[in-house]
């Protein structure tokens, strides 16, 4: 998955609380329990072929340390991305996966990413072409898990990038494909993860979970907001950081700031639901920059929610795949056009292996969502020149392709370390 330029652009801040939504939402039944229980042994899928050959390449040259770290790495367990396919062929290639885990007593998870216009047409474009495609395509993804135990994140971007929308603050997004109908494509993109969600969590060991962003990305009431249009309260919860570069601790503060502003704008006080808006967030009355003024927003759900019981609580999991040393700065004096600090950021290293011992009640797990090595795109940094200035005037390899140079950076710079 590759994550788009505008993802680095900060939602702006709670400068005032005043405005309102169209409607308020309506009390629901409270999330359901998180189904990934602790102790969960996670599933390790077959490795890219690159990495293969990378390893192969690197043991003919004799260096058996680098091949090491890559063969550790791709004997962590990660998640299966499911991009397409249709039907019968869709249901038993995921049968076959799951049957697989399943054989290895441990717990696959699948990534859901076939919306209609995915990532907006940029890098992972692609997806199903209508409402009824995608329905019939999460009709045969949930035939091929049946009652299998499986954690489903659905549909990277799916909530970050929505066509056609307009946002919180009454403000249009910037995502407006000319394909799509103006008049319904927000809409229908929220009433097809509805129906995944439903479909999904209707079957008897499945936990799903929708797109929550980033600490860096959407503000707190943006991303809440969107998470309840989409059926998270009927869903396990929502992910995070998925194939970005943020900090396990900052997603931990803004996972359990969502959870509660979900529960503040639609089980809080009479006069405060589907106001989303008034929550704090990381841009206010935190500094998103200062990491140290955090407990200003844990201050305002500490005054304004209190404590609310995890069962009642939407939960989350944190993609740790890249995270190791954190988001990447651009060199001083660099005049790129955008950084784009999300794509193939270089020396960045992998980062807590999966778990389901966060420290942290409403973390259900931290995993390997993104398969490491694998290229974000072929960045270069608003250039216009397909070269990447980054890593020297390269052209990286294209979205989802082997990207050897950033394999062995993640396994150099990993945190904590592989060995």
């Amino acid at each position: 998955m590759a994550l788009t330029p505008f993802r680095r652009r900060a939602a702006t801040g709670l400068a005032a609380v005043a405005a309102t939504i169209a409607a308020a939402v309506p009390c629901a039944a409270a999330p359901a329990g998180a189904v990934i229980p602790d102790g969960t042994s996670f599933y390790t899928p077959r490795p890219d072929h690159g990495a293969i050959e990378q390893i192969a390449a690197l043991t003919a040259a004799g260096q058996y340390g680098q091949a090491a770290d890559l063969r550790a790495m791709i004997r962590t367990p990660q998640a299966v991305w499911i991009t397409g396919g249709s039907g019968h062929s869709l249901t038993q290639s995921i049968k076959a996966e799951v049957q697989r885990a399943a054989g290895r007593k441990a717990v696959p998870v699948l990534v859901a990413y076939n919306i209609p216009f995915r990532d907006c047409a940029q890098y992972s474009a692609g997806g199903a072409t209508s409402v009824a495609e995608y329905e019939a395509w999460i009709d045969a993804f949930a035939a091929g898990i049946g009652d299998h135990e499986v954690a489903v994140l659905l549909e990277p971007d799916g909530l970050g990038i929505v066509p056609w929308y307009t946002t919180i603050s009454g403000s249009q997004d910037w995502c407006r494909p000319a394909e799509a109908d103006p008049a319904t494509a927000a809409s229908e993109r929220f009433a097809m993860l509805r129906y995944a969600v439903a479909r999904l969590k209707a079957l008897p060991r499945t936990s799903v979970y929708l797109d929550g962003t980033h600490s860096a990305w959407l503000g707190v009431g943006d991303i809440a907001d969107r998470l309840v249009k989409a059926g998270v309260r009927d869903a396990d919860g929502f992910f995070l950081n998925v194939s970005n570069y943020e900090t396990t601790e900052r997603q931990l503060k803004y996972g359990n700031w969502i959870a509660r502003c979900v529960h503040y704008g639609t089980e809080g006080p009479e006069w405060a639901r589907g106001h989303f808006d008034w929550c704090a967030s990381q841009y206010y009355p935190a500094d998103p920059a200062d990491f140290s003024t955090w407990g200003r927003t844990d201050a305002w759900y500490e005054a304004n929610v209190g404590t609310v019981p995890a069962d009642r609580l939407a939960h989350f999991v944190v993609d740790t795949s890249r995270n190791g040393r954190g988001p990447w700065t651009p060199p001083a004096g660099v005049t790129w056009p955008d950084p784009q600090t999300w794509c193939n950021p270089p020396d960045r290293g992998l980062g807590l292996r999966p778990t389901t011992e966060t420290g942290d009640l409403l973390a259900d797990a931290f995993l390997w969502v993104k398969t490491p090595g694998q290229s974000d795109g072929q960045c270069d940094r608003g250039t216009g020149t397909g070269h990447d200035p980054a890593r020297g005037g390269i052209t990286d390899p294209a979205a989802g392709a082997w990207f050897d140079e950033q394999a062995l950076e993640l396994v150099t710079y990993a945190n904590p370390p592989l060995r």
